[in-house]
């Protein structure tokens, strides 16, 4: 009998700890039949590892709890991966577009902390990222913001991501603004 229960729910009670969840918003929706209306809720939820991967996922049940348990999952599958500079920060600025929803995300120093609003607020928790500056143009529905900043998200490149594309060394990559000067002392 301790062998079923193991095989049932001791895996998914260990999966849950990696991830750490965040409920963004819960909508009630209603359903016009013949007898009346019929209510159910919608779930928006972010999920991560706070080490750089992030996912979302919606859900929708006749109960929040369950509506919540779906959008969970959904996130789960549907997760990225974003390099952060030094576990922390963006490596570089970027844009993201969803819809009319439009973000724009700024690396920052140390001890900034997170400077963004609601939604985007908590993708970046979810990320792991400490320190950023970000804000959100246009629309303002939870669904288009979080979109659209995964959609910046997935723009990230780190110096190694651009070293191997290009066939080259990470430090000639990051090495860029000095090698202009060196090159013109050289000539002269």
């Amino acid at each position: 009998m301790a062998r079923d229960d193991n095989r049932r729910g001791g895996r998914d009670r260990d999966e849950t700890p990696e991830f750490a969840d965040r409920l963004v918003a819960i909508n009630r929706v209603s359903k016009t039949v013949k007898g009346g209306k019929r209510f159910g809720f919608a779930a928006l939820v972010v999920v991560g590892d706070q080490k750089g991967r992030v996912g979302f996922g919606k859900g929708k049940a006749k109960e929040v709890p369950e509506a919540i348990r779906k959008a969970t999952e959904a996130a789960k599958r549907a997760m990225i991966r974003v390099p952060l500079r030094e576990g922390r920060t963006l490596h570089h600025d970027m844009e993201g577009r969803h819809g009319a929803g439009k973000v724009v995300m700024r690396t920052a120093p140390h001890g900034t902390g997170i400077i963004a609003g609601g939604p985007m607020r908590a993708v970046f928790e979810m990320l792991g990222v400490q320190d950023v500056v970000a804000k959100s143009n246009g629309s303002q529905n939870p669904y288009n913001m979080i979109r659209a900043t995964l959609n910046g998200l997935r723009k990230e490149t780190s110096p190694r991501m651009v070293a191997q594309r290009r066939g080259k060394k990470v430090a000639d990559i990051l090495r860029r603004g000095d090698e202009a000067p060196t090159a013109q002392a050289a000539e002269a």
